[in-house]
């Protein structure tokens, strides 16, 4: 019997390389699937590590006019040659450019996977476009996937969506695997290199932005080590000078600060989280950040902002705390509640992954996936 064809699409080949890596595979095992994204090293990373046929489609991640009508017309050409059964895609651009072209096209089955959202933090025009956008993208899709809860009443809520939204297992887009996110030997063995001892280390993981909370967490930093020299921090990921770059005084900081380090961008992230002790996330906004998973997976208890996806994942108390978002003091006060309360944070730390394993594993997440593939058949 012939497989059915899935398009699988995201508007770079990271996103299909970091966030489904191994269920494109899984996937394959039932349907004939097609990895669609711009071209790039990690496409042909995905081809190889996952047996899938993948097809390079350049894609904008901005606004542009011209670039994405000429991606819309590339779509609707593969789709045309393709004809898939169903259209998934996964990230903003590609969702507006491949729903409008599945739609166009007749594509019995198109899922668009909202991991977050823009326009809540937008304003002006651009939170108008990207607003019209989004419902753009619900109207042409059969079926509208939110990786959360707190996506899911965004997308309610502001009435992006006249569908109803659907959330795959607990949330997330692939779930964790707890074998790989584990405090094996070789793990701590680079955690050996980045570890200090005697000094509580923060960590935090990704682009070093200013709707990340960086400018807040620096400043917060610095003025409990103005009291108390025995903390580090940790930076894992780039800085960014076209899109919200941070203050020219932040990022002056991290690189000169005595306990700050910035290690740049890493492609495993374990030695660096398992080096840790806290993990600090003071984000404005987020779908549902894999890193807080991750985190806590690996017995890493998180301060997170009280935002879409980090107050689903965090449970107060059991692996981690809640805190307001752009809100400096309430960074401080988390920050010295580690240090005054180190029993507090060494309970949390224990009941961390047991945390995750609940509700995020891996192989759970795949066979709800596979059921709502199913569903749609």
């Amino acid at each position: 019997m012939e497989k059915r064809k899935v398009l699988r699409v995201s508007t770079i080949p990271m996103s299909l390389d970091l966030l489904l890596k191994g269920q494109l595979r899984m996937l394959n095992e039932n349907y004939e699937v097609v990895a669609v994204s711009s071209p790039g090293a990690d496409l042909e990373k995905v081809a190889k590590r996952e047996g899938v046929r993948t097809v390079e489609l350049p894609m904008e991640r901005r606004i542009s006019l011209l670039k994405d009508a000429k991606s819309l017309w590339d779509m609707i050409q593969l789709i045309r040659r393709e004809k898939p059964w169903m259209v998934h895609s996964l990230t903003p651009k590609a969702g507006l450019v491949s729903m409008i072209a599945a739609r166009l096209c007749g594509v019995p089955v198109r899922v668009h996977t909202f991991t977050g959202l823009v326009f809540p933090t937008a304003t002006g025009l651009k939170r108008k476009i990207l607003m019209f956008t989004d419902r753009l993208t619900c109207a042409c899709a059969t079926v509208v996937n939110a990786e959360g809860l707190g996506v899911k009443r965004d997308l309610e809520g502001y009435h992006i969506s006249n569908k109803p939204v659907v959330i795959i297992g607990n949330g997330n887009v692939n779930g964790i695997d707890l074998e790989h996110y584990a405090r094996t030997e070789e793990v701590m063995e680079k955690a050996a290199a980045y570890r200090k001892e005697g000094v509580t280390t923060y960590c935090f993981v990704g682009r070093i932005v200013g709707d990340k909370g960086m400018n807040e967490l620096v400043r917060a930093f610095d003025r409990l080590y103005q009291t108390n020299k025995a903390i580090r921090l940790l930076f894992v990921g780039t800085f960014e000078e076209l899109l919200d770059p941070v203050k020219p005084e932040t990022k002056e900081m991290i690189l000169n600060h005595p306990a700050m380090e910035c290690v740049g961008w890493q492609t495993d992230v374990r030695p660096f989280l398992a080096a840790s002790d806290i993990f600090v996330f003071p984000s404005y906004r987020e779908g549902f950040p894999n890193v807080v998973i991750q985190a806590n997976a690996l017995g890493i208890p998180s301060i997170v902002t009280d935002i879409n996806g980090c107050n689903e994942i965090v449970i107060p108390g059991k692996n981690g705390v809640i805190i307001p978002s752009r809100d400096e003091e309430a960074i401080y006060q988390a920050l010295c509640d580690t240090v005054n309360n180190p029993e507090k944070w060494s309970q949390m730390a224990a009941q961390s992954r047991s945390c995750i394993a609940e509700r995020y594993e891996q192989k759970a997440f795949w066979k709800a996936l596979k059921d709502f593939y199913k569903s749609q058949e």
